[in-house]
């Protein structure tokens, strides 16, 4: 195996400079480097990254922390985006990844500074975290770089990318009430969801905003799945006929809705229009086509990565995030 040693005897000059070279230290001459990083290639030089992390104290790999990742979450795709715009960013800043599942349980069991220490990670991206984790109010207090998706917390060493969700949701509610409806339900997620609270907002307040009342008993929780959300959907339909729209907090919910729809004997949109919150893949195949809030997901994890490095680097402070939505109309709402 080629070592900077063979470099150095190659070009003459030290291993000092060829370490430097290699490291890319600005105090290397040009002409130099080029010809110390020439001869690397052709002696077909390999790096020791763990050498190099344990020297410089830093081992460029990024953590990926995802919580409550399953068979089931799987359907909606949504964190498949978000870690392939992470990924894209961390291969175009030369960093690796290491991604690693969570659940409440397992974050009792071992600290979030550990796992940290245990992955070797420089930093961390965390996503899908519940407001009751533990992990939260240890990513607040640990000094390591983190970015957060979708959890409005920051700190010196903590930023987060979010979209701006209470205007997302008032899109769409007021969609439906340029459209001429009055009682219009909510089915959201739960309540440790930073994203549900953010959405409920957006629902109560473009309906004050036009003057119409808010009826808690409208609003039901479908959980963030499609079983809960037709369960709730079901619920709120017969117990309050007067409903002629929905609006729910996710996409999969919104399909669920659509099957209670179906269930009870009315058709979307005709009786009663549907809207999510997403634009996830199966929204347009779904039958009638979801009118949804589009949400750019790979560009979430792409900032969150590009923001975490931006750190690591000490290229900038932590960041806050906040990207736009987009209303897309199909055919679920009339």
């Amino acid at each position: 195996m080629t070592t900077i040693k063979d470099i150095a005897k190659a070009a003459g000059v030290s291993v000092t400079t060829v370490s430097r070279a290699l490291n890319g230290y600005s105090d290397v001459n040009e002409k130099t480097r080029r010809k110390i990083m020439d001869i690397a290639k052709q002696l077909n030089y390999s790096p020791n990254t763990l050498a190099r992390g344990l020297v410089m104290k830093k081992s460029r790999t990024i953590g990926m922390l995802v919580s409550g990742m399953n068979r089931v979450s799987s359907k909606d795709n949504f964190t498949f985006e978000v870690l392939s715009g992470v990924n894209e960013c961390i291969s175009e800043r030369d960093y690796d990844l290491v991604l690693f599942s969570t659940t409440t349980t397992k974050q009792r069991e071992k600290t979030y500074s550990q796992l940290c220490r245990e992955r070797r990670v420089d930093g961390v991206i965390l996503q899908g975290m519940k407001i009751d984790d533990p992990y939260l109010k240890e990513v607040v207090e640990s000094d390591i770089p983190c970015m957060l998706i979708d959890i409005p917390i920051s700190s010196k060493s903590v930023g987060y990318v979010t979209t701006d969700n209470v205007l997302g949701a008032k899109r769409a509610v007021r969609h439906l009430i340029q459209s001429g409806h009055k009682n219009i339900g909510l089915v959201n997620g739960h309540d440790q969801a930073y994203v549900s609270k953010q959405r409920l907002k957006g629902y109560m307040e473009a309906l004050q905003e036009a003057g119409l009342q808010v009826n808690g008993q409208y609003i039901a929780s479908g959980d963030f799945t499609e079983e809960k959300a037709e369960e709730a959907g079901t619920m709120l339909l017969k117990e309050h006929p007067e409903l002629t729209a929905i609006f729910c907090a996710s996409d999969l919910m919104a399909l669920g809705v659509i099957k209670s729809a179906k269930a009870v004997g009315l058709s979307v949109p005709e009786q009663l229009s549907v809207i999510g919150y997403d634009n996830i893949l199966l929204a347009a195949y779904s039958s009638p086509p979801l009118t949804t809030i589009a949400q750019n997901k790979f560009d979430l994890g792409y900032k969150a990565a590009n923001a975490l490095i931006d750190m690591l680097e000490e290229k900038s402070d932590a960041q806050v995030i906040t990207l736009e939505t987009e209303l897309i109309i199909r055919e679920s709402a009339k």
